[in-house]
């Protein structure tokens, strides 16, 4: 059984995976760490909307769409960290190659599908700002550390799929080729990049709105 079998979330209790991550061979790596951060994210979501007692039909039908998307979110972020986990193993196959065309040429296919992975990723990250904001605001106020944690959490991911994009695209640029020209020949990628700068901003936002109550002791 090759790294990417024993390492994926199917198949690992929560301390053989981190004994894996541990290990310096590639996979899994921070991409696949981000999957995890956003299955986080997604349980807390769950777990606060299942505290949470809505005080009309309107409340209740959202805190049921909110608990609906979360438990598929945290079952496609696991998917996707081991399919990221799967890209970083090609990736490092790729730069494992005898230098040459052929090298390059994996190299760069193995970039794109890698830095894909990490967008996929970051994209659903994103999906889940709006719930977790609507709990800071609706659900239970004694649950309010959990909604600030799995903010963390998502804002792990978030930032996890913005650096993975970024530097999976400067691979593109090793053999000579401008960073513009990357630009120009993947713009949804670039776009990317500074789609989940936004997002991780948006994050802060909600986050340093709450922290008064998650954190009272603070003081500052």
């Amino acid at each position: 059984m090759d790294n990417t079998e024993t390492a994926s979330t199917a198949n690992s209790t929560i301390a053989s995976w981190i004994n894996a991550l541990a290990i310096s061979d590639g996979a899994p790596g921070g991409g696949a760490a981000s999957g995890i951060m956003l299955a986080i994210a997604a349980s807390l979501t769950s777990m606060v909307c299942g505290y949470t007692t809505a005080d009309d039909q309107n409340q209740q039908d959202a805190l049921s769409s909110i608990d609906s998307r979360a438990q598929q979110l945290k079952s496609k972020a696991l998917e996707l960290g081991d399919k990221d986990a799967a890209a970083t193993n090609t990736f490092g196959a790729a730069f494992g190659m005898e230098p040459g065309p052929s090298r390059q040429q994996a190299v760069e296919a193995a970039s794109v599908q890698a830095a894909e992975a990490s967008a996929a990723l970051g994209e659903l990250a994103i999906t889940a700002i709006a719930d977790l904001a609507w709990l800071a605001e609706h659900g239970n106020p004694s649950l309010i550390a959990d909604v600030a944690v799995g903010l963390g959490a998502l804002r792990a991911a978030v930032t996890g799929a913005r650096t993975n994009v970024s530097f999976d695209l400067s691979k593109l640029a090793t053999d000579g080729t401008s960073l513009a020209e990357v630009h120009r020949a993947h713009p949804q990628l670039w776009q990317k990049v500074e789609q989940f700068t936004d997002a991780r901003e948006e994050i802060d936002r909600i986050t340093a709105a709450i922290d008064h109550r998650a954190a009272p002791t603070d003081g500052r």
